[in-house]
């Protein structure tokens, strides 16, 4: 009997530390991009990712963009918080049809982290990129603002949270934009290194 109590005290004391060690939170190596082919280019260069990487990264952040990128009830609104010209009507930007009184910022750029901290053989991910009002760059979720869509700096895992569907729920109107002080106006300003 003592030898099973023993057993399940060390269990238990490890389980502790592996969920002691997962709150922490993890920096990850990322670089931003502001198309497919900068991210290739570095690739070539011995970047962060591969050249396919690359490729996979964009696709998700594309898929992303589609299902997560803030939507609004009229272009005003929208290029209120993204800047003028850096807005589109969703059915211009939803290959499976959308509302053409919805409004959604421009694909800016993407993010994409090395999970693993390994070129080349780490598990990617990656964030869509958007502009901001300020002139910047903001992700999908508006948490954190970036001041370029180009270079490379050691970051959060938290960015690459996958951030609430807005696919099919209601726009934000002036007044809920203004509620949340902006798209993205309580988060943290990021510098993005080259």
């Amino acid at each position: 009997m003592r030898t099973r109590s023993r057993t399940v005290a060390l269990t238990i004391l490890g389980a502790a530390a592996f969920t002691v060690a997962g709150c922490r939170d993890e920096q990850v190596e990322a670089q931003a991009f502001p198309d497919l082919a900068s991210c290739q280019a570095a690739a070539v260069n011995g970047g962060l990712v591969t050249a396919d990487q690359c490729s996979q990264a964009f696709a998700e952040a594309e898929a992303l963009h589609v299902e997560a990128a803030p939507r609004y009830d009229s272009l005003a609104v929208c290029e209120e918080q993204h800047g003028a010209g850096n807005c589109g009507s969703e059915d211009q930007q939803v290959s499976q049809g959308g509302s053409g009184s919805i409004f959604m910022p421009l694909l800016a750029g993407y993010l994409i982290g090395s999970m693993l901290g390994r070129a080349g053989g780490g598990m990617a991910a990656s964030q869509p990129m958007y502009r901001n009002a300020q002139g910047g760059f903001t992700n999908a979720a508006g948490t954190t603002n970036f001041g370029s869509n180009a270079g490379r700096a050691s970051m959060s895992s938290q960015n690459f949270t996958r951030p609430a569907t807005t696919a099919g729920q209601a726009p934000m109107t002036r007044a809920t934009a203004a509620s949340r002080g902006g798209f993205g106006g309580s988060s943290a300003g990021r510098s993005i290194g080259g």
